[in-house]
């Protein structure tokens, strides 16, 4: 008993840390000049995990084409930049047994960006992201004995869609992208 507590609450500390990608309501967070030209996602090659439900390579594209746009139709800046984006892999989770088996859902997601105006990639080596499902009451258990695998499925890119969205923060502060120094640039000039 002692264990599974133990487990339990490592469990919901590590979901605590990994952010929802159920924000939408919010302000966007900045990205600088920044407009979503083409959302292309594709999945010829999904492998799916271990005792994993099957999903069609067009239910893993849609299911993730809709949460990105969801997420970054709500940008409005004045420079085009379109995403490259692959599912590599992923696990929706079958029933598994409380408390002995109790398997989570995973999504492996390649992501390229490119600049429109410049005509080139942003990053030459594309990110890889791993998406974990969302902690919650319903997944706390195992989200394949709570959630049919549209919900995991759903769950999974909405979730890929908020970390896309951390990376290219990032990527943002750290490299520039998406006129952030020209930004930074005008804020110091105007302060001054």
């Amino acid at each position: 008993m002692f264990r599974f507590a133990l487990v339990s609450i490592f469990a919901l500390a590590l979901a605590a840390c990994s952010p929802s990608g159920r924000d939408l309501d919010e302000p966007a967070v900045p990205l600088g000049d920044f407009k979503l030209g083409h959302n292309v996602v594709v999945a010829p090659k999904a492998v799916r995990g271990p005792l994993s439900r099957k999903a069609s390579e067009k239910e893993l594209t849609s299911s993730l084409t809709e949460a990105i746009a969801a997420r970054f139709d709500r940008y409005e800046g004045e420079k085009l930049y379109h995403f490259g984006v692959s599912v590599e892999g992923y696990v929706l989770a079958a029933p598994g047994v409380p408390l002995v088996y109790s398997p989570k859902s995973i999504m492996i997601i390649n992501v390229t960006v490119w600049d429109d105006a410049a005509n080139r990639k942003l990053n030459e080596k594309p990110e890889q992201i791993t998406v974990f499902e969302s902690l919650s009451g319903e997944t706390i258990i195992s989200s394949g004995l709570t959630q049919s695998r549209q919900q995991q499925l759903e769950n999974l890119s909405i979730n890929a869609a908020k970390q896309i969205e951390l990376f290219l923060q990032t990527k943002m502060k750290e490299e520039g992208w998406f006129g952030a120094e020209i930004e930074e640039t005008i804020i110091e000039e105007t302060t001054r």
